[in-house]
């Protein structure tokens, strides 16, 4: 919990909200379930499964780098 509070856990958390969500975007059933609402928290998880289907380069870059961080530099 408490590394949620610094920069780097806070980070880790928005790439892996990324990353999950546009992985389930990708699965059919799941997709109109969970990412047909675009309001409320089922929102963020719709916004931020478009941000990681649009940005999928940069988003596995950052999380490349963000594992490299945690396991060496940290």
């Amino acid at each position: 919990l408490p590394a949620v509070y610094s920069l780097d856990g806070l980070l880790v958390f928005g790439l892996l909200l990324v990353c999950t969500c546009a992985y389930l975007r990708k699965v059919p059933r799941l997709r109109t379930w969970l990412l047909s609402e675009r309001r409320g928290i089922w929102g963020v998880c719709y916004k931020a499964a478009v941000i990681g289907t649009r940005l999928h380069v940069a988003v596995s870059v950052s999380c490349l780098l963000m594992a490299f961080y945690v396991l060496v530099g940290k």
